[in-house]
């Protein structure tokens, strides 16, 4: 199938590890011209490397995506070095576990301000992009945790849920701008980090893939292919959808 991305900007951010950079790699792959943005430097400087050693062009940027000056820096670099941004896929995440009692609001501020008001702050300035040149497509990375409630992380389901809403208004409010937003729930992907974490706890690995209905986990490329799919022609009339990558975990 051919999506139509090559020579498409596309900037991916959390793009320097697990799901980010699998997805960073796929549109890389599919023809795409790259921006990548993450906290952690060498990482994504790593990804970046790999990208133009396979023949594909990658700009990486540290970015905290919780930070305003961050972002609008971001979209400055982004569009300097291709004149535009045609995909966006907001990915940039983190987690914790905690008891609903134990979080403290420094914790609870942290993990919004990246899961929630970091995508917001994300999507102002693509849109304010993709508004100048008629169109794009924008995914955000959202989780089965932004479908159904789990215990011990309060602060993430609360700001996943968050990630859906923005979606649903953004998708209504631009789609006669030429301007498509919809979300991918994933699962449980086994990216290094998670398979680094079961090996040291099977318990949990036995666990999660009990409760997957397909018996198995998800790998990176799976949800990437989605991403793929979302950013490309062959779902020119899809906005405001869910897209759930979870091996049928949601539908318990």
């Amino acid at each position: 199938m051919n999506l139509g991305l090559s020579n498409k900007v596309v900037l991916v951010t959390g793009g320097s590890t697990g799901i980010g950079r699998a997805i960073a790699i796929a549109f890389a792959e599919a023809g795409a011209k790259l921006v990548i943005a993450a906290r952690n430097a060498d990482k994504g400087n790593e990804v970046a490397r790999f990208i133009g050693q396979a023949g594909g062009e990658c700009l990486y940027v540290k970015t905290d995506v919780s930070k305003s000056a961050d972002v609008s820096e971001l979209l400055r670099k982004t569009i300097d070095r291709y004149g535009r941004l045609d995909c966006a896929i907001n990915n940039a995440a983190v987690e914790g576990q905690k008891g609903f009692l134990d979080w403290t609001e420094a914790e609870w501020d942290e993990m919004v301000d990246i899961n929630l008001k970091g995508v917001w702050l994300c999507m102002k300035n693509e849109i304010t992009a993709m508004l100048e040149q008629g169109g794009g497509a924008i995914v955000n990375i959202s989780s089965v945790a932004g479908l159904i409630g789990f215990p011990l992380h309060a602060p993430y389901v609360a700001a996943k849920h968050g990630v859906m809403g923005l979606t649903k208004a953004a998708s209504v409010e631009f789609a006669k701008q030429g301007i498509r937003v919809n979300t991918i729930c994933p699962g449980t992907i086994l990216t290094p980090m998670l398979e680094q974490g079961f090996a040291n706890n099977r318990a949990n690995a036995e666990l999660a893939t009990a409760m997957t209905p397909m018996g198995r986990l998800g790998q990176p490329h799976e949800l990437a292919a989605a991403a793929l799919w979302l950013c490309s022609g062959q779902s020119s009339f899809v906005t405001g959808a869910t897209l759930s990558v979870d091996g049928g975990w949601s539908q318990h």
